[in-house]
């Protein structure tokens, strides 16, 4: 084992969004603090944040139902989609100040404009995404959100889904022109390449296998150099595990309490993928449907354009799958190795709860290509079986912890852990994380810096301009964030007329 190198203020463990997230934000805070990334891949941004995968959707809940569910006895409520919504402008809003001020390159190079759809089925289907439109419609946020029932009116927002489907079949769906597509992976290297011009330090082919407090007070790492496996020793003031699946293992290590109780359902995802320039030029759309009973939100069946170093693709999928891997890059045993006594009872209590969910996973494992074709075909009739070739995306684990009435639940969304010092912070879970960093790294800020956000709030908010407001409250603030952002970011505008005051969006059906 090597000596300790050197002691710095800041440790970032996995070099994806989060870590870049949090590093440009501190580094603009205080910069005087020394900044160091480690990452164990050859490159930043090659798992949960490499284009191939994730669906790129800027999540705003624009198009994601289950950000809207209906309650037990049919209602429905915007209150989550709204805040999804209000997270994300917040990442829109720092990255456009980057742009502004050179810590971004040309925004081209990580998000375009692409239409944010919903597309549904059936009676009951419509019904639902009539109500959720007519709640969301005059909604500051969601002004110009539109909705038709006509197969026409849908075929010209996206002509894929129509030809081929049975004139009888009721159809709705909604369309939002200023949703987008975001290359997190590109994102995430932009970033940390301008924290490297500033001097910090990015890591790449480094494990850390080993976390634990000195009685100091600081934080000692193991890292391990994947090329030739010698072995080194930081210390850091703060550390931040951000490792994606890998990092709740890092959490049981560090041995801080508030991480007991928590384990890691993994969930492998599939996407068919096409690239046949006839059929790409034809769809410029993230469409969203519905879930099947038993499915993650997560799973949820989407036909995507993504845009990947300029050349844009459709995807459809995700397929769901398990694999006790808790990282694309990872081993069998990760799973296994992260189920402590103060995990099991949970992990039992959870599973029983959702056996729907196990069912799922076992049909789609089982699915056969012919199976997955038919899915596709629900969204585009045509499909083709020789236009499209299965890939594989990245490993999403799903968190399961303590529940007081009921044992132990599997929550979907992120969860933020922070040691009661303020020293340690890690991030759990899967969607919308990377769409919503910044709002998780604010969050990070109140729970851990508390002491320090009263100087820093005057920054965060040249950066961040609704940072502590609500945009949605006020229809002026939205629609000028809104304009602002996709000035700066280079999305397309909507035409005169539909940036408007909340309430005049327009219908038909």
């Amino acid at each position: 084992m090597g000596a300790v190198s050197k002691t710095i203020d800041v440790a970032l463990i996995g070099g994806g969004i989060m870590s870049a997230t949090l590093g440009a934000l501190l580094h603009r805070l205080e910069p005087t603090w020394s900044i160091e990334v480690f990452e164990r891949l050859p490159r930043v941004g090659q798992e949960s944040s490499d284009p191939w995968n994730n669906a790129g959707t800027g999540h705003a809940a624009l198009c994601e139902l289950n950000y809207m569910p209906e309650g037990p006895d049919g209602s429905l409520s915007p209150a989550k989609a709204i805040d999804i919504n209000e997270q994300f402008q917040l990442s829109r809003q720092l990255w456009a100040s980057f742009v502004e001020d050179g810590t971004l390159p040309d925004p081209k190079g990580f998000i375009s404009p692409t239409p944010h759809m919903t597309f549904v089925w059936g009676e009951e289907n419509v019904d639902y995404l009539r109500r959720r439109w007519e709640l969301l419609k005059d909604e500051p946020l969601f002004a110009g959100m539109e909705y038709s029932e006509d197969p026409e009116v849908i075929r010209g927002w996206a002509p894929t889904l129509i030809p081929g489907r049975k004139k009888s079949q009721r159809i709705a769906a909604t369309r939002s022109t200023d949703g987008t597509d975001v290359d997190f992976g590109a994102l995430t290297r932009m970033l940390l390449g301008s924290l490297v011009r500033d001097g910090a330090g990015v890591h790449t082919n480094t494990s850390v296998i080993g976390l634990k407090r000195q009685s100091d007070g600081l934080w000692r790492l193991k890292l391990r150099h994947e090329v030739g496996q010698n072995r080194t020793e930081v210390t850091a003031r703060f550390v931040f595990v951000g490792g994606g699946g890998g990092a709740l293992k890092l959490l049981q290590k560090s041995g801080i309490p508030e991480a007991k109780g928590f384990a890691g359902f993994p969930i492998t995802g599939a996407f068919l993928r096409t690239d046949n320039p006839e059929l790409v030029a034809r769809h410029n759309a993230k469409v969203y449907g519905k879930a099947s009973v038993g499915a993650p939100p997560m799973s949820v069946p989407h036909l995507d354009t993504r845009v990947v170093d300029g050349e844009a693709s459709v995807l459809f999928g995700p397929y769901a799958g398990f694999s006790p891997k808790y990282l694309k890059s990872g081993t069998y045993l990760d799973m296994f190795e992260t189920i402590k006594g103060h995990n099991l009872y949970p992990m039992i209590r959870a599973g029983l709860a959702n056996l729907d969910l196990v069912g799922y996973l076992m049909g789609e494992v089982f699915a056969s290509r012919e199976q997955r074709l038919e899915a596709l075909r629900e969204f585009m009739p045509n499909a083709k079986d020789e236009d499209w070739r299965l890939i594989t995306a990245g490993q999403r684990v799903q968190v399961m912890k303590k529940d007081p009435e009921k044992g132990g639940v599997l929550q979907f969304g992120t969860e933020v852990v922070t040691g009661a010092d303020g020293t340690i912070a890690g991030l759990l879970g899967a969607s919308p994380g990377a769409s919503t960093a910044v709002h998780i790294m604010l969050t990070i800020f109140e729970r851990c810096f508390p002491e320090r956000m009263p100087e820093w709030r005057s920054t965060i908010t040249e950066l961040i301009p609704s940072f502590g407001t609500k945009l949605n409250a006020d229809p002026a603030a939205a629609r000028e964030s809104i304009a602002r952002t996709a000035r700066v970011l280079r999305l397309v505008e909507p035409p005169v007329g539909e940036l408007h005051a909340a309430g005049a969006t327009r219908a038909t059906a």
